[in-house]
């Protein structure tokens, strides 16, 4: 047998190895977010240290090198005709106030920003049929950002009582009487003054015959949940109003989200650094001469992990990723996710798998967008990181977001809010000459509907048509892009009437809306 003499040496030489092996089987219990499945906030650490490469490098390589003419960045740049509809939410006649109120009426509201300021235009309506006086609604914290802001943290309160005023009686707290009606004592058990069993998308005939009946017994009532709870359909035309003028006249977001969010705005309409243009090697026309010079795009990049997984579809990152997103569906959703049955093929050419940010970035050149187009990034932590955004970057080298445009003292009271970093990316995207959004979602839907309301340019992209280009792997450069701009002729903001049961806070004609 053969024996190795160690000497001081190679001691000496092992000792780190030791201990790095040591410390790789301590990491996952010492960092568990970093590893586990479950944290959501940060991606799995072993699942995205392989950088993916571009999934459609043949039309990537092509969209760098095209060539825009003045024409077509002109027509892309003009805003919207008139279609024929105007706003009036504000101005509808609706049932004036009675102030014999029949008492309060409390909600607690889940969810992120966009479905709470669907509930709260809800909440609104529901006090109006039940002649009500609305306590400003309690928001939950969220579970998976864990952001505790309340509604004066991110709506201007008194803005929202004043423009309300003739509507609807609201207040800011109870009275001292009803003070023991607190989220708290609805956790402690099961309490008369709760109505927990609301329907989805309830009547207003059964609020009448369900909560007025408590209200009127004790003088209160409180509903929880309540996200979703008023049907879309078969309401009064002054409810209806009503829940137009809350979500497009009195939510306006507190002054310090409006201050950063004004400042944005005008940093992204400035020209940009010539510095930041030095990736931009088609950099061709004087900045001034642009048919988009001053004007801004916003790009909702709905690509997080829990999305990435939930939608069961390959993102280009190989075994180690496909393998990390199954662990994480199984964890999260136990298997009870049916788009994990069906192959990738069959998932894009259904339209059912979100855009990649490589993917929306060719869709945004093959539409006409070029390397000197401004684009702001409205989104949370992307799944896979600065890797992820590489070849979207490449296209437009002008990406900036809030944390390349605002100093972190400007950025200090709303940095680590999820609701309010919501808030401000909303505000940018309101202001922006178009936006777009990579897949479908709440923010989509509230800014398709926000900015139809005041006929803004809005690309909502066709998902079925890209999912089958995307897995043609031969198609030309320019056959796709002229299968994308022929695919979204009519996707562009223009005027689409709200179906029976689809919401009127995404289609706001005819509810919202008055013939011009």
């Amino acid at each position: 047998m053969n024996y190795v003499r160690q000497t001081p040496t190679s001691r000496r030489m092992a000792w780190p190895l030791q201990m790095g092996g040591l410390l790789m089987l301590l990491l996952p219990s010492l960092f568990p977010s970093l590893f586990s499945p479950l944290g959501r906030s940060y991606p799995s650490l072993f699942s995205e240290w392989n950088a993916p490469r571009p999934m459609h490098s043949h039309l990537l390589n092509r969209a760098l090198q095209q060539q825009i003419s003045n024409a077509q960045e002109a027509d892309l740049w003009s805003p919207l005709p008139n279609q024929g509809w105007e706003a009036c939410a504000d101005n509808q006649d609706t049932q004036s106030l009675d102030r014999k109120s029949q008492g309060y009426i409390q909600v607690f509201l889940d969810g992120g920003l966009n479905q709470q300021r669907m509930g709260i235009c809800d909440a609104v309506a529901v006090a109006k049929i039940l002649n009500a006086t609305l306590v400003i609604p309690y928001l939950e914290v969220n579970p998976v950002w864990q952001d505790s802001s309340s509604f004066a943290d991110i709506f201007d309160v008194d803005h929202f009582i004043s423009v309300l005023s003739g509507d609807v009686s609201i207040v800011k707290e109870l009275p001292s009487d009803y003070s023991w009606s607190t989220r708290e004592y609805y956790a402690t058990g099961i309490r008369a003054t709760r109505i927990k069993t609301a329907p989805v998308h309830a009547s207003a005939s059964w609020y009448l015959e369900n909560v007025l009946p408590v209200m009127q017994s004790y003088g209160i009532v409180a509903i929880a949940p309540f996200s979703h709870r008023l049907a879309f359909d078969n309401l009064p035309p002054d409810i209806q109003h009503l829940r137009c003028k809350v979500n497009f006249h009195a939510l306006a977001f507190v002054p310090h989200v409006r201050t950063l969010g004004d400042a944005l705005v005008s940093r992204l309409r400035s020209p940009p650094s010539l510095d930041s243009a030095s990736s931009a090697t088609h950099f061709h026309h004087r900045e001034n001469d642009r048919a988009g010079a001053g004007k801004y795009v916003v790009l909702h990049l709905r690509f997080d992990k829990d999305m990435a997984a939930h939608s069961a579809c390959d993102f280009g990152g190989g075994k180690a990723e496909k393998l990390a997103l199954a662990k994480y569906r199984q964890v999260l959703w136990q298997g009870r996710v049916l788009n994990s049955q069906f192959t990738d093929e069959e998932l894009r050419g259904q339209g059912r798998c979100p855009l990649t940010p490589e993917e929306i970035g060719l869709l945004l050149a093959a539409l006409g967008f070029n390397n000197n187009t401004r684009l702001y990034l409205a989104s949370h932590k992307v799944y896979g990181g600065e890797a992820r955004l590489s070849a979207l970057r490449q296209l437009f080298p002008f990406m900036e977001d809030k944390k390349s445009l605002a100093s972190s003292h400007e950025l200090s009271e709303v940095e680590g809010k999820a609701s309010l970093l919501a808030a401000v990316d909303y505000y940018v995207s309101m202001q922006s000459d178009i936006f777009i959004s990579a897949s479908p979602g709440n923010m989509h839907n509230a800014l398709l509907g926000h900015r139809a309301y005041k006929n803004l340019k809005t690309i909502r992209p066709n998902m079925t048509l890209l999912g089958k280009l995307f897995l043609n792997k031969t198609m030309e450069w320019s056959e796709f892009q002229q299968a994308v701009q022929q695919g979204h002729k009519n996707r562009q903001g223009q005027m689409r009437i709200r179906k029976e049961t689809q919401s009127i806070y995404t289609y706001p004609i005819p509810d919202c809306m008055c013939k011009a």
